[in-house]
């Protein structure tokens, strides 16, 4: 297809034909009717013709050929083939019109190759969001004594909130946790703690031990910036026993059923990755459960979030949703309602930061066949 049927260049020479043949023309005149014996007219009109095949020349040196060459590369632009740079040092119309050119596919390369970075980023986002996906848990599971349900919501497509429960030794490992910032790098970092866990939990035989094993390990290999928060529970099959550690997080809730009072315990110790050894700043503490009672785990991206008016919800806020749904509803109950009440509470407000929310309730009779009907992760409101 051509976008030039027209040329300036094929105007210009057809005009200087025309041009040449009224000049002819008035010399044949002279020449057959006019001459006069002084005048030798062949002379005069091979004279003029030399003349305008001389002009024709110059002009298509200085102005035909070079427009046509910056005509030809603008072409092949618009109609997708490939063009090349133009080099002239004129500073005339045409080299205005060259140096345009070469600004404008300058810039067209320039957004060729951010959008190739683009798709690489994106390709390399979604590697790193599956890889997360797969090693969240993809449900909450069933444990004997305990109604667990845990959601979660991230801020980007890669979150930095760590959480699982992992069963191991007759004891079940329930935690929550949250890295510096979001996004690639804090999601990269929640991955690695996650497989952490899994592997120490294996190998030793208590929360303790596991935390102090998996912060040697980070502090070795994560850059000085970064470190993560967490707290984990650990409740033996055998004796019902509920043990936590903390590792620098948010407060534990604990609901009491018999007073209606809602506990608020400091998780204590000091964040993962900050020193070597963590072994002296952190302990292991019973948490005294009677049936009905119940335990909330959250990240701070719940008591963080802010309204439309940049309200912040708040731990007093999180406390009475607490109190208010506990009575009324199992854990899967009380976990959705509290998500509700956050998501209502942001309103159109863009959330900020990664939200993960763990309710816990303890529940002798709960069995297999009483288990959570919703066991998904997948935020609830």
């Amino acid at each position: 297809m051509k976008f030039i049927d027209k040329s300036i260049t094929r105007k210009f020479v057809l005009n200087l034909l025309f041009i040449g043949i009224i000049l002819a023309a008035i010399i044949g005149y002279f020449w057959i009717f006019k001459a006069q014996e002084s005048v030798d007219m062949p002379i005069v009109f091979g004279g003029a013709i030399g003349i305008l095949i001389l002009l024709g020349i110059l002009v298509y040196l200085n102005f035909a050929k070079p427009l046509s060459l910056v005509l030809v590369q603008i072409q092949a632009l618009l109609t997708g083939k490939p063009y090349k740079k133009l080099y002239t040092d004129r500073i005339d119309e045409i080299g205005v019109l060259a140096y345009f050119f070469n600004q404008v596919t300058k810039g067209f390369n320039q957004v060729s190759s951010d959008l190739q970075d683009r798709a690489r980023m994106i390709d390399e986002l979604t590697v790193a969001a599956q890889l997360q996906r797969d090693i969240l848990p993809l449900e909450s599971p069933f444990v004997d004594g305990l109604q667990i349900v845990v959601k979660y919501k991230p801020a980007t497509e890669v979150g930095g909130d760590s959480f699982d429960i992992y069963i191991a030794k007759d004891k079940a490992y329930i935690y929550v946790g949250d890295v510096t910032g979001h996004g690639v790098s804090a999601g990269l970092m929640m991955t690695m703690v996650n497989s952490l866990v899994a592997v120490f939990a294996d190998t030793f035989n208590s929360a303790f031990e596991v935390i102090v094993n998996v912060n040697k390990y980070i502090k070795k290999h994560v850059k000085k910036a970064m470190f993560m928060t967490m707290v984990m529970l650990c409740f033996d099959n055998k004796t019902k026993k509920l043990t936590f550690v903390g590792a620098g997080h948010e407060h534990i809730l604990i609901y009491r059923h018999t007073t209606g009072v809602v506990e608020a315990i400091l998780s204590g110790g000091i964040a993962l990755g900050m020193v070597p050894d963590n072994s002296k700043v952190i302990k292991e503490r019973e948490i005294i459960l009677e049936d009905g009672d119940f335990v909330i785990l959250y990240s701070d991206g719940i008591t963080e979030a802010r309204s439309i008016t940049e309200e912040l919800y708040g731990l007093e806020r999180l406390k009475a949703a607490v109190k208010e749904y506990a009575p009324q509803y199992s854990a899967e109950g009380v976990n959705y309602h509290i998500a509700k009440d956050v998501t209502t509470f942001m309103g159109t407000r863009k959330q900020e930061d990664d939200m993960t929310l763990i309710v816990m309730k303890r529940d002798s009779r709960n069995t297999a066949t009483e288990a959570v009907k919703d066991s998904s992760i997948t935020w609830a409101a």
